[in-house]
């Protein structure tokens, strides 16, 4: 059970280290992307304009950054089952964020929500997904007591 829980972990961190590297790749077209859905708050504002001018980035730039980088790290740290309940809390966080931001299927009417309501509860069965990561944690555990500790 362990080879399998192992491979299943590497898999599954596959999807964030291929998607954090093409947001890393493209960082100006994810930039467009999260510009169009994320308005940063007026009170963050004056932060986020000498964050800019430091850089020399725009916010969605950096957030494209953000962004790429806690996914690659994230996906390669439960794929290396170090850290893996940390990184999957915050691939939690991230992805009901995003899923809430990018995926408003119920903006939509029927017909043309079906796209995105699909990619929606994908984004719900990852967040499944890193709650059993969570919950399985770094030590492999029996059968028995997996399934009697609820």
């Amino acid at each position: 059970m362990p080879a399998f829980v192992t491979f299943g972990r590497i898999l599954f961190a596959v999807l964030f280290i291929y998607t954090g590297a093409t947001k890393l790749f493209a960082i100006q077209a994810t930039a467009d992307f999260i510009a169009t859905k994320v308005t940063v708050p007026e009170m963050v504002t004056p932060y986020t304009q000498q964050v800019e001018q430091a850089t020399g980035m725009t916010t969605p730039q950096l957030l494209a950054i953000a962004v790429g980088a806690l996914e690659i790290i994230a996906g390669l740290m439960i794929a290396l089952n170090f850290g893996a309940r940390f990184f999957a809390m915050l691939l939690i966080i991230y992805v009901a964020v995003a899923t809430v931001l990018f995926y408003d299927f119920w903006n939509q009417v029927p017909p043309e929500n079906a796209k995105m309501l699909v990619d929606a509860l994908k984004n719900l069965s990852i967040i499944g997904a890193l709650f059993m990561i969570m919950g399985y944690g770094r030590a492999t555990r029996p059968v028995e007591a997996a399934y009697g500790d609820v």
